[in-house]
């Protein structure tokens, strides 16, 4: 089984602060992980020590049964069964496709290693393209080909390094569809660096987020959007709304806020007064007068063809929400409606 294990990994540079604080992440056997986190949290320095191109302060690195890195272990990258799959393909300029996706094929024959060279091309969706050279590809092309290479010689790990940065948002979204299929064909267990939550919730299995060297939370894409730990982790994985909040003491799971009564998805153990999460699409504009709605004046339209994201002004209070509409837009700047909640919310103390 090739299941990761990372434990208590500590990295510093110099005398600085520690990058990593005892990190910890488990990804189970043929799963995609995305590590999620802003520039400079550490996500990029975990990769590194994971390939084995830095060594750890303190932690292991397991993968299988195999120890990688740890006590008085460090083993070097080639050894490692990992396949890398780089920022914009880093492709050998002078090697035909075929010969890039066939250069890490060792200890086989020659017919072998090039029918498993069209195999891995066929896989991401470039048969025919072994004879051109890769400044003849387009970007998604050459990250494809990148895949193939590290596919190759059947890793038990591969990782990805942000692969889809250099590329267009329409294409970024179809090579993103074809890497997680490819994955997925062959079972490797992958884990994706990525700063871009749009495409660790749309492509992983499950999310790891990264704040200060450590995993804040690794759940599924679904369980973080809707379960986020805190607030900070509500608001980096998605539009969120974020309003202060008091419990009310008749026992029915609701808060009181600046929205009206919202129910809370879960009891809330005590907590008398905290931060309500909500989630853009729970909003709703409705008229003025409708029942159990409360007043707001727009002050920001942001139309984007599928949806729009519409900003409210909540009356006697000026704070803003942020209201996610589907279909027709029916209001402007400057108009008054209604708002009302759907759904539950959670709390946050």
């Amino acid at each position: 089984m090739n299941e990761l294990h990372v434990e208590g990994l500590t990295k510093s540079y110099g005398a600085g602060e520690p990058v990593l604080r005892e990190l910890r992440l488990t990804v189970p056997a043929g799963a995609l992980a995305a590590v999620l986190g802003p520039s400079g949290c550490g996500k990029t320095t975990m990769l590194r020590i994971v390939a084995g191109f830095l060594r750890a302060d303190a932690g292991t690195v397991r993968l299988g049964d195999r120890t990688l890195a740890g006590l008085g272990v460090h083993l070097p990258p080639e050894r490692r069964r990992i396949g890398i799959v780089p920022q914009e393909g880093a492709l050998f300029p002078h090697l035909s496709v075929a010969r890039n996706v066939a250069f890490g094929l060792r200890g086989l024959d020659r017919s072998e290693r090039w029918r498993r060279t069209e195999e891995l091309l066929e896989l991401v969706g470039l048969a025919g393209y072994g004879d051109r050279m890769p400044h003849e590809l387009s970007g998604g092309q050459q990250q494809r080909v990148a895949l193939a290479r590290a596919l190759a010689p059947r890793p038990q790990l591969v990782l990805l390094d942000e692969p889809f940065n250099a590329l267009d948002s329409a294409l970024r979204a179809e090579v993103r569809s074809d890497v997680r299929a490819a994955l997925r064909t062959t079972g490797a267990t992958a884990v994706l660096v990525t700063h871009d939550q749009q495409e660790a919730l749309s492509t992983a299995d499950l999310v790891a987020v990264v704040r200060d060297g450590g995993v804040a939370q690794c759940a599924t894409p679904q369980d973080l959007y809707r379960h986020p730990a805190d607030p900070w982790i509500a608001d980096f994985v998605g539009d969120a709304v974020l309003l202060p909040g008091t419990v009310d003491n008749d026992g029915n799971g609701t808060a009181r806020t600046v929205l009206g009564p919202v129910p809370l998805a879960t009891p809330p153990g005590g907590v008398r007064a905290g931060t309500v999460l909500l989630r853009p699409e729970q909003l709703r504009l409705t008229d003025v007068d409708h029942e159990g709605a409360v007043r707001g004046t727009v002050t920001d339209v942001c139309y984007y063809g599928h949806d729009a994201m519409v900003t409210v002004a909540v009356e006697g209070h000026g704070i803003p929400v942020a209201i996610r509409v589907a279909g027709r837009l029916a209001v402007r700047p400057g108009e008054e409606t209604g708002i009302r909640v759907v759904g539950e919310a959670g709390l946050h103390s």
